[in-house]
């Protein structure tokens, strides 16, 4: 012992090592702990380089390096080509030919710009003439609001005595959204140009009730509503009548019945029998559901079925009480099979969960400013979803604060103007969104199914289905808000491998998809030098070679996960929306439970397309997708064992006192005694 203490002279400090480490020399040892820190660094350098170097240079980098790792594979889609179901939108015939007021014509020529009837408009304005009852299926886009609004404006300039305002409602159109009955005001007042003395008016919630009552007291003649306000002032607004009225139209009946207004709609129908019972009727819907035919059954009387999908039907067959199963059976209008636009070229991409929000960016730049002349739709399946994608696609693509080279971000911000449309926005805002979509030639909107039903907004190009429809009758709807009237348009619908089965869904209904690679999308990066990773070995870059995709993927998901981490409330947001993505996710029915459940999904990677890094720990602790109830958090067990004793011991107490008089005396005693004992 002595001789190993005496052995390295003048180096007390050794003393306390050579136990741990007896296979180094002292020598060697006392150089490390000379020189402190510096050295051991090399090694981790080898072990750690990804780690460690670019944690301080470029850490968000290497914290998405697992974006292209550990991915579902995309099944390869084996689907038999489907023959669409397809309608002739135009004909050869011309508005003059119809019975119609001259001035009518004209104004349809010359303010509306149209010249020739639709297929719809040319089997519906006679039936509809001759004061029949009427139940019409047709694409949507196929000018459905002229087809009822061409004949109500004939009927009711043509009456004889002249229309007063304050006579009240001569018709009702019912709508399902506060858009689409703008809208069909807007087509209607077109129509009424000629006849200044028709007023129409509409009804929405959202607006001041105290304006629309004025209104009513005034008079309105042509009276255009959505169903739970309609409600609401059949309850509270003494002024309004149904007297004179002649006419009820439902337009956009299946997503009337869709959004939960079959209760008012009865309301409705009781109020206007209960005055008067005899009226024309007319119920326009793009899918025919079970729905739409008990609505038909209990508000139309006697009607003729028109459906323009059905090839073999070529001119209207009247359904008397007899034929009226049969209309609705699949021989006549086969509620099965949807008519598609001739000129809309449908695709879907798979998309593993991961790479999703990356994709769909690469998407929009690639279309909206490489390509620009490009009008496009996505639509999301909640609230929150629109609200956390606006922002976030605002700020990274269309160069806000985030960015880091602002000569690139000006620029595209140039091309890409974000628009969001839901239905927790205030009505002015979602107005005022609208009408700057309606008139702009460009731009994108994000939006819930509140802009699938009915919207004619011109010159939009792709539709964007982020998350898959719950039915093919939604999938019909929100694609026909591009391809309208003839016009060409595209859509692509986004799905994760484990929703592949989706698309033999749709050729089921004889909708026919193609493919689209994400590859060929993620490519598009390559033109933006905003996502270029800038390292100093290797200068060459070899155009779209796969290498260079992913990183530059990886960097605009580095770009979108900064974002989100830079601020708590950020996370908070995303957690938001990744929890209101999950709770639509369970919505799905019953019957596509096997495409779409929630446990066939990769917690981590979808908060991956959320721009979150972890797969969140708490969401159950989130308030549930609009929930605007605060609940109490729940007490934990030690509190409620302290309470449980409390209730005893007080129990125990009153039974002591009340028992008899001595045990009073005595139980007075033990509270003056735990009384005195508390403070100390």
């Amino acid at each position: 012992v002595k001789r190993k203490l005496q052995s390295p002279p003048g180096n007390p400090p050794l003393k306390r090592k050579p136990a741990k480490n007896t296979f180094k020399k002292p020598a060697a040892e006392a150089d490390v702990r000379e020189k402190g820190n510096p050295s051991p660094k090399p090694l981790p350098k080898k072990q750690l380089a990804d780690n460690r170097n670019a944690s301080q240079k470029s850490k968000p980098f290497i914290k998405t390096s697992s974006l292209f790792r550990n991915n579902p594979e995309i099944p390869a889609i084996h689907r038999k080509a489907v023959q669409q179901v397809q309608e002739n939108v135009f004909t050869t015939d011309s508005f003059s030919q119809l019975e119609l007021h001259p001035h009518l014509i004209s104004t349809i020529n010359t303010v509306l710009k149209i010249s020739s009837m639709t297929s719809v408009q040319k089997q519906t304005i006679p039936v509809l003439l001759q004061g029949k009852d009427a139940l019409v299926r047709s694409q949507t886009g196929s000018g459905k609001t002229l087809a009822y609004g061409i004949p109500l404006v004939q009927s009711l300039q043509g009456m004889e005595s002249k229309i007063q305002r304050s006579d009240g409602p001569y018709a009702l159109i019912l709508v399902p959204t506060r858009e689409l009955a703008l809208q069909s005001f807007d087509t209607i007042q077109k129509l009424l140009k000629p006849f200044a003395w028709i007023v129409p008016g509409v009804l929405m919630g959202g607006e001041k009730r105290k304006s629309e009552k004025a209104r009513l007291r005034k008079g309105i003649n042509i009276l255009i509503s959505t169903p739970g306000r309609l409600v609401d002032h059949i309850k509270s607004t003494e002024c309004i009548h149904f007297r004179r009225t002649q006419w009820l139209i439902i337009d956009e009946a299946d997503r009337i019945l869709d959004l939960g207004f079959e209760k008012d709609v009865a309301v409705i129908l009781n109020a206007l029998n209960a005055v008067r019972e005899t009226r024309q009727n007319v119920l326009l819907s793009a899918t025919l559901t079970e729905g739409v035919t008990r609505l038909a059954d209990i508000s139309l009387n006697d009607p003729i079925s028109i459906s323009i999908a059905d090839e073999i039907q070529k001119a209207p067959k009247p359904a008397s009480q007899t034929e009226r199963q049969a209309s609705s059976s699949p021989d006549c209008m086969d509620p099965e099979n949807f008519a598609v636009p001739e000129k809309l070229k449908q695709y879907f991409m798979m998309v593993p969960s991961k790479l999703r929000l990356v994709t769909l960016a690469a998407f929009i730049l690639e279309k909206c400013k490489f390509e620009k002349h490009h009008k496009m739709i996505i639509f999301f399946s909640s609230c929150e979803q629109v609200e956390f994608h606006y922002e976030l696609l605002l700020k990274v693509l269309a160069g806000g604060p985030g960015s880091e080279q602002p000569e690139h971000s000006s620029g595209s911000s140039a091309c890409l103007q974000f628009l969001r449309l839901h239905g927790d926005m205030a009505q002015e805002e979602r107005t005022e969104v609208f009408q700057e979509f309606l008139k702009s030639k460009t731009g994108i909107l994000l939006c819930t199914d509140v802009a699938a039903r009915g919207l004619d907004l011109p010159q939009v190009t792709w539709i964007v289905q982020y998350n898959a429809p719950a039915s093919p009758a939604e999938y019909i709807h929100r694609i026909g808000r591009t391809a309208r009237i003839g016009c060409h348009g595209n859509s692509l619908l986004v799905l994760a491998p484990s929703e592949a089965e989706y698309v033999s869904l749709l050729a089921s209904h004889k909708i026919n998809v193609s493919e689209m690679k994400m590859e060929k999308v993620l490519s598009s990066l390559v033109k933006d030098d905003r996502f270029k990773l800038h390292k100093p070995r290797g200068k060459k870059s070899g155009g779209a070679n796969p290498q260079e995709v992913r990183e530059r993927a990886t960097v605009l998901q580095t770009r979108f996960e900064d974002y989100i981490h830079s601020k708590e409330g950020n996370i908070r947001w995303a957690k938001k929306a990744l929890q209101s993505f999950l709770c639509a996710y369970t919505t799905y029915p019953r019957n596509l439970k096997h495409i779409f459940h929630i446990r066939s999904l990769h917690l981590g990677h979808i908060a991956k397309s959320f721009g979150l890094r972890d797969a969140p720990q708490n969401l159950t602790a989130l308030p549930a997708a609009g929930s605007k109830k605060k609940t109490k958090p729940r007490p934990k067990r030690s509190d409620l064992l302290k309470r449980t004793h409390g209730k005893r011991r007080l129990a125990e107490m009153l039974r002591s006192e009340y028992s008899s008089g001595m045990d009073t005396a005595g139980s007075s005693k033990v509270k003056k005694k735990r009384k005195q004992r508390k403070p100390g």
